[in-house]
């Protein structure tokens, strides 16, 4: 027999699953989840949306980036340099952006050992993109901070 919590095997007459505390067979603890449990699948979904938005604005920069290019370059002394430059580092922090976020959502999904603070530190830096960054960068705080030092996080990651 296993925990349903955290996967590991159980002793034939034990009480309670010596890896994670959960006592067995406890009705209101098989059938109560914690907010973490609840929320890392919406979470995880959340940021690949986001990471899928962010792309947007960097496939229009890849597609119009040589007209706004060309139309930079004319009006200033230094636009054939930094128009193309600037651009292109525009387009590259967009991508990485995307990247992270989608990289973050399904690593929280697959519940990787890595995504927890992946996706706090992305959390932190989303707060300063308001609305849609603000309220993402709330909620992922609110979830994985729900454990005290992601010990349950540790277990989700174990059973999975």
């Amino acid at each position: 027999m296993f925990c349903a919590r955290c996967g590991s095997p159980l002793q034939p007459n034990s009480q309670a699953c010596s890896q994670c505390g959960r006592r067995i067979g406890d009705p209101v603890s098989a059938v109560a989840q914690s907010r973490l449990d609840r929320h890392l699948h919406t979470l995880g979904i959340l940021w690949i949306v986001i990471g899928g938005l962010f792309m947007i604005p960097a496939i229009i920069l890849l597609f119009l980036g040589p007209v706004i290019g060309a139309a930079i370059s004319g009006h200033h002394p230094f636009g054939p340099v930094l128009g193309p430059l600037l651009l292109w580092i525009a387009e590259g922090t967009l991508v990485i952006l995307a990247a992270g976020g989608v990289c973050v959502g399904l690593g929280l999904m697959q519940r990787r050992p890595w995504a927890r603070a992946a996706a706090l530190i992305l959390g932190i830096l989303a707060i300063f993109h308001p609305p849609f960054g603000t309220a993402l960068g709330v909620y992922t705080l609110w979830v994985l901070l729900a454990d005290e030092r992601g010990d349950e996080y540790r277990y989700l990651t174990r059973s999975a």
